[in-house]
């Protein structure tokens, strides 16, 4: 029993610790196996529009797809019973095709229903085979159903958070897009200038937060357009000098829209938006910045917008070729683009088809 009580208590230091809610759930997984003495355990999840169960964590396999009453965790699911199996082989509710496909050998199996606060099943805990011994115990059942609960605890965690996180970019898509009804560019631009710029971003070996932030702070780089006056932002031919100038100023107003929060994704964003149009060789606009006075927010931006509206079909012009587009880019390298960016665009090309084509706007779809 000391053994336990400092496993649990190792445990819940590393889960105090652990902010990604994944790794707490395989946490959890590896304490129940120990705790235990199981020689796997997962963790399955309802899927309400496919009707499965399915492992958010599988022990020893990638991953396991169920129909939600079938096999034992269905059964566990569907009754909400926690169930103790001693010979699996012998119980007509288990299902032996999950064997089959994984070459495991089940013999014992201990399951407990995840529940939410209000009740509803959401999921399974389940614990196969009993090392050294041929069944779980009550013991085993009650260290269980503890995990379990908590295990819930974090899985509604995990899905607010989800919720929000969806929430959160659907608000920032919509306000970056707050220049539809005026400007000629489209929704699905912002969103394809966010994902190239988390592309380059997990090539220069970012973490997950810092590429979910330039994700959703490129998007907000054309934000100041709303600053500029109808009568210059929809003219149809060139712009005088004057009338330029004052198209120059959104990366300003932006700035001035954004600027002066706590939120580091905001923060990022003022700067997207002051600094997308500045040049590495120091030629650009608002403030002639060049080299690394830019940031690599503005930078990254800077090459993901021109490569999308090169590649585009604009009122004023066709859409470019890659070819086309990838001499360009050569030919701007260390003049309006980063040089190093440009070696990383070049060998995510792939990457940046694939967004272009799954993002496509709707006058080339049809």
């Amino acid at each position: 029993m000391n053994n336990k009580l400092s496993l649990l208590l190792s445990y819940s230091a590393k889960i105090n610790k652990e902010k990604d809610i994944d790794k707490i759930l395989i946490l959890l997984v590896d304490l129940a196996k120990k705790l235990i003495d199981a020689d796997r355990c997962s963790i399955f999840l309802y899927d309400k529009i496919k009707d499965k169960l399915w492992t958010v964590v599988a022990d020893g396999v990638e991953k396991i797809e169920i129909p939600s009453d079938t096999g034992i965790a269905g059964f566990v699911f569907q009754t909400g019973q926690e169930t103790v199996i001693d010979d699996a082989y012998k119980d007509p509710r288990f299902n032996k095709e999950v064997d089959k496909q994984t070459g495991y050998r089940t013999k014992n199996i201990l399951a407990i229903p995840l529940k939410s606060k209000n009740g509803e099943i959401i999921g399974v805990f389940q614990a196969i085979n009993k090392i050294g011994e041929d069944k779980f115990s009550n013991e085993d059942l009650d260290f269980l159903r503890h995990i379990a609960l908590y295990t819930s605890s974090v899985i509604e965690t995990k899905d607010l958070y989800l919720k929000l996180k969806k929430a959160h970019e659907e608000v920032i898509y919509r306000l970056s897009n707050a220049t539809k009804y005026k400007d000629k560019e489209t929704q699905n631009h912002i969103i394809r200038v966010g994902l190239y710029c988390e592309v380059m971003a997990r090539k220069l070996g970012w973490n997950e937060e810092e590429c979910e932030i330039i994700k959703l702070a490129a998007p907000m780089h054309d934000i100041g357009k709303v600053g500029i006056p109808d009568n210059i932002l929809l003219k149809p031919g060139k712009l005088t000098e004057e009338e330029r100038k004052v198209m120059e100023k959104h990366t300003i107003y932006g700035y001035e829209i954004l600027k002066g929060s706590d939120s580091k994704l905001l923060q990022a964003a003022a700067l997207v938006a002051l600094e997308h149009h500045e040049k590495w060789d120091g030629s650009g606009y608002p403030y002639g910045k060049k080299g690394e006075e830019i940031s690599m927010y503005g930078r990254m931006t800077a090459l993901a917008d021109v490569f999308d509206a090169l590649t585009s079909v604009r009122p004023y012009k066709k859409a470019w070729s890659i070819e086309e587009t990838v001499d360009f880019m050569l030919k701007q390298k260390g003049k309006h683009f980063d040089p190093d960016l440009v070696e990383i665009f070049l060998d995510s090309l792939d990457e940046f088809n694939d967004i272009k084509e799954r993002l496509k706007d709707e006058e080339e779809v049809s």
